[in-house]
This record gives structure tokens, sequence and C-alpha cells, in this order.
């Protein structure tokens, strides 16, 4: 019979005939290593839209809903190109939504911020 030798560090392995991997760290180190690159990008979208989400929801709502300015926006942080999800009224009016907090552009660099139920 063949001996097998662990994916990730190449030692002998002992046990089952399907086993492919010498311990737990082995299979999380190679799975780790294959997924890195696909895993950075969903981690740097995930924290945009987190922080995104802390900033709106940092806004103090009166009846579900407040007024900001772009720059107020900005100067915390806040990255217009990430969002999770858009909401066009039956009038066109488009808002949108990160998670359950949402704005919609106004006239003169304004913006109304509102959470959704």
């Amino acid at each position: 019979m063949e001996e097998k030798q662990c994916l990730e560090c190449g030692e002998k392995i002992v046990g089952r005939a399907d086993k492919k991997f010498c311990s737990d760290y082995c299979r999380n180190a190679y799975n780790n290593n294959l997924n890195k690159d696909s895993k950075n990008l969903i981690r740097n979208v995930n924290n945009r839209l987190r922080k995104n989400h802390r900033i709106l929801e940092g806004f103090p709502l009166k009846e579900g809903k407040t007024k900001t300015t772009k720059t107020r926006l900005m100067d915390r942080g806040f990255d217009f190109d990430h969002f999770t999800s858009l909401y066009t009224t039956q009038k066109g009016t488009v808002y949108y939504f990160v998670y359950d907090m949402g704005y919609l552009p106004l006239d003169n660099d304004f913006y109304m911020i509102v959470k959704r139920d």
C-alpha cells in the first residue's frame, strides 16, 4: 500500500485511507493559503460596508430619518461606492442602503439618512 503525505507539510499520514492532512492545523493552513486572495477581497469589502453602516448609524434620527451634507459623510470616511442594495420608490426615487441604513441624495449635496424597519 502506498504511503500518503500531508498536502501541506509533506509528513506521513496515519489513519483513514481518504485522509489528506496530518492535522487540523495543516488542513486549515492549506485552505487558508488556497483562499487567501478571494477572502482578502471579501474581507475588505465587508469592512468597508461595516464602516459605512456605523457612520450612517452615528447620525441621530428623528422619526426614522435625518438630513446631513456630503461633506459630513466624507469627513467621517463614508465611501459612496459601497452599499448593499438599492430601493426605488414608485415615483422613481432611488435610496441606497447599507443593510438597514439608507441614504437618499438630495439637492445641493444634502443627503437624507433613513432606517428601514
